[in-house]
């Protein structure tokens, strides 16, 4: 099955576009005194992290950390003193946490803030006895 030019040519510009809009390393290195590898990214965010914490590099030697390489898309850390690579999205989600993990830790701290209407609520419910219980679920036979 032959693919068509006008939807290859769709799929390599939806591809552009999503590179534009994501981080790629511009620059890596492992920072001796502090123990960390730091990367630079396009975004003009760093991300340091102990090589420890990385998958691949538990074990590795500050001597065996010295080179680092970006493959051509940015997406990529290559150690080839120890043969070890790095997927910067997935490095990222590791340390920075998924958008699904995101927005459940900011719901978590937007339930816990306090005011006047919830504490007013709250006293209503407790005067009717609280939160009612849960029916009881019938086992299957």
């Amino acid at each position: 099955m032959a693919i068509r030019d006008d939807k290859f040519e769709a799929a390599s510009g939806r591809a552009a576009d999503r590179l534009r809009a994501t981080a790629t390393a511009t620059s890596a290195r492992y920072d001796r005194r502090t123990g960390r590898i730091v990367i630079q990214l396009s975004s003009g965010l760093e991300v340091a992290f102990r090589p420890h914490a990385a998958p691949g590099l538990e074990n590795a030697k500050p001597d065996q950390l010295g080179k680092i390489q970006i493959t051509a898309s940015g997406f990529g850390i290559h150690f080839p003193r120890i043969n070890a690579d790095l997927y910067l999205p997935a490095l990222l989600e590791r340390f920075l946490g998924s958008k699904r993990w995101i927005a459940s830790e900011m719901g978590k701290v937007g339930g816990k803030v306090s005011t006047d209407a919830k504490a007013a609520a709250a006293r209503r419910n407790g005067r009717l006895g609280g939160r009612p219980k849960k029916a009881k679920q019938m086992q299957p036979a």
